[in-house]
């Protein structure tokens, strides 16, 4: 379900009833943690961290002019998604997160490359996204970033 909100304020005023409380609470999670460096801004019809141009300059390579993103919250028809790219591009963290969901969460993890899937808001494990988000910085992902763009060229 793609957004035309253009503010955080009014995507999240037009979630469905059931999905307001567990996406609030997610996105505070993901504000509290997030390292500093990161923005928060409305993309692609849902609330995106970004690597500000400011901070870097290139931006995304496959959307000239663009901030380079990072995370991603977005309630979807059946689920909510949470979309984390250092997932995707760091085996280490994949493995860590897996292990550690499987050891604190009854029900089995919903995940595709970058994207969580939380199709019962009740089993969202805010304390493992948590540690999740804290674990890259800025620096980290742009570096990560830059590497797996080399090895693409």
């Amino acid at each position: 379900m793609r957004s035309d909100a253009s503010t955080v304020e009014e995507y999240m005023a037009e979630l469905p009833e059931e999905r307001k409380e567990p996406m609030q609470s997610l996105r505070r999670t993901i504000l509290k943690n997030l390292p500093e460096g990161f923005s928060e801004q409305m993309a692609g019809g849902m609330i995106q961290y970004m690597v500000p141009l400011t901070r870097y300059p290139p931006g995304y390579h496959a959307q000239k002019g663009e901030p380079l993103p990072f995370m991603a919250l977005a309630s979807q028809k059946r689920h909510i998604a949470l979309y984390h790219m250092g997932l995707y591009q760091k085996q280490d963290l994949k493995e860590w997160f897996t292990a550690e969901y499987e050891k604190r969460v009854p029900s089995r993890l919903d995940m595709d490359k970058s994207c969580i899937r939380f199709r019962k808001p009740e089993t969202i494990p805010y304390d493992l996204l948590a540690e999740l988000i804290q674990k890259m910085s800025v620096d980290e992902y742009i570096e990560l970033y830059e590497n797996t763009r080399k090895g693409k060229k």
